[in-house]
């Protein structure tokens, strides 16, 4: 999956109000690395981000954040409830903001892209079969898997 640049004023935000509140919102500590995390998080077009394309992204803009930094920001987030952690079937690990809005996944096996949608109709069906089998839902998370049909496809594993 190749993710968004980088928004092109990442490394010259001294400090985003916005994020700053996120964070000491949680309970954490604003630091320049975790600022800086949230920032393209918030920012890119690109919702769902591995911890090495948030790396790149930050090298690209010159900051020198190690990777291992990155990868403790997010289990961080993660652990506050700002990020939610996803493991689509390409064995990696993806992060998007946790907006506070369910919604749903379609991922396509050959390019990575990750789509995300809400269909009312699904939801209620759910429901309905978690009342008939006794359960009230508290959570769930439905990934459906497919090919990109609208070319051209963003393949790298076909070559396309």
């Amino acid at each position: 999956m190749i993710p968004d640049p980088p928004p092109e004023n990442i490394s010259r935000l001294g400090g985003n109000p916005l994020a700053d509140q996120d964070i000491r919102k949680v309970g954490l500590k604003v630091t320049a690395p975790r600022v800086k995390i949230l920032q393209i998080l918030e920012g890119c077009e690109q919702h769902h981000l591995s911890a090495e394309d948030l790396y790149r992204m930050l090298l690209e803009a010159g900051e020198e954040i190690g990777l291992a930094t990155v990868y403790r920001v997010l289990t961080q987030f993660e652990a506050a409830g700002l990020v939610e952690r996803h493991n689509f079937e390409d064995g990696y690990s993806v992060f998007e903001l946790n907006r506070g809005e369910h919604h749903d996944h379609i991922v396509c096996v050959l390019c990575g892209r990750v789509v995300e949608f809400m269909d009312e109709v699904i939801e209620r069906r759910q429901r309905r079969i978690a009342a008939e089998l006794g359960y009230e839902i508290g959570d769930h998370s439905l990934t459906i898997y497919g090919r990109c049909i609208d070319p051209p496809c963003r393949s790298d594993k076909t070559g396309l």
